[in-house]
């Protein structure tokens, strides 16, 4: 009977021991494991489980360790593990048996690149049959601006606050390079808003919630449409973007300073402010 053992697996260069299944094999050495973002959690925590599969930690026919552990160890929500787990049952790596833990598959040869290019959908914003005659998905018809910051308003205060929580140091290089961006964009006359945007975009991908990250992103990347940007050129402020800058400058000050509150607030008032330019009663 093989006894218990460990390996190194951890966030930050860390390396946390994890005690295995009795069914697992025995390793010493830690191992090193790369510092696991926050915004894609699962993903990530997905493909170090594969790689530590494909080296040997984890034979078929072992357990992998709880799904609480895991969670523990790493530092992370036990909803990420759960969705890395099922990422890997997906692609045929594992099978995930409630109640009586994760069982190591026998794998021919285990797929190429992350588990979840091997996970994802082929056509991802393909209609459900089920809704065929039901509902209508047009994603390239224009939203009109007012709903278009209705949603906004509703949703980046919580992107924000998210970020603060969450943000990577990467991730805040990314936001401060779009802050950046917004600025050049106000000296030399970039219409489009083009580094505005990015930055929203910047934040929402900072929060740690791809379905947040996506929404805004579906929101925001395109490129404005006729209505938005003939609204712009009757109603917007000339002063505006200056407003909007400052707006950025404390929001970007609030997430630097892991301070969700703030940005949450910060972001309200900015949302605010673009809402009475376009739509004061």
């Amino acid at each position: 009977m093989i006894g218990p053992s460990s390996t190194g697996l951890g966030l930050g260069g860390k390396s946390i021991a994890i005690n295995f299944s009795r069914n697992a094999v025995r390793r010493d050495d830690a191992m090193p494991i790369q510092t696991i973002r926050s915004q894609r959690l699962y993903r990530q925590i997905a493909d170090q489980l594969q790689q530590l599969i494909r080296d040997g930690e984890f034979p078929p026919g072992s357990l992998l360790p709880p799904e609480r552990d895991l969670a523990q160890q790493l530092g992370v929500s036990r909803a990420s593990v759960r969705e890395a787990l099922i990422a890997l049952e997906v692609v045929g790596i594992v099978e995930v048996r409630v109640g009586h833990g994760v069982l190591v598959k026998e794998v021919d040869a285990m797929p190429p690149g992350s588990v979840m290019q091997a996970a994802a959908r082929k056509e991802p914003w393909a209609l459900d049959p089920e809704f065929a005659s039901e509902i209508e998905l047009n994603l390239d018809e224009e939203i009109p601006p007012f709903s278009l910051l209705q949603a906004r308003r509703y949703l980046e205060p919580e992107n924000a606050a998210l970020a603060a929580m969450n943000a990577s140091d990467e991730d805040l290089s990314a936001i401060r390079a779009a802050l950046e961006r917004n600025i050049y964009d106000n000296n030399h006359g970039g219409g489009n808003l083009a580094g505005d945007r990015l930055l929203h975009i910047r934040i929402a991908e900072a929060s740690g919630n791809a379905a947040y990250a996506l929404l805004i992103k579906h929101l925001l990347g395109h490129q404005y449409g006729v209505m938005f940007r003939r609204l712009q050129e009757l109603f917007m402020e000339t002063g505006m973007p200056q407003r909007s800058q400052e707006d950025h400058e404390r929001l970007v000050a609030a997430i630097e300073a892991r301070d969700p509150a703030a940005a949450r607030q910060a972001m309200e008032v900015h949302l605010d402010h673009v809402l009475r330019v376009f739509f004061a009663e």
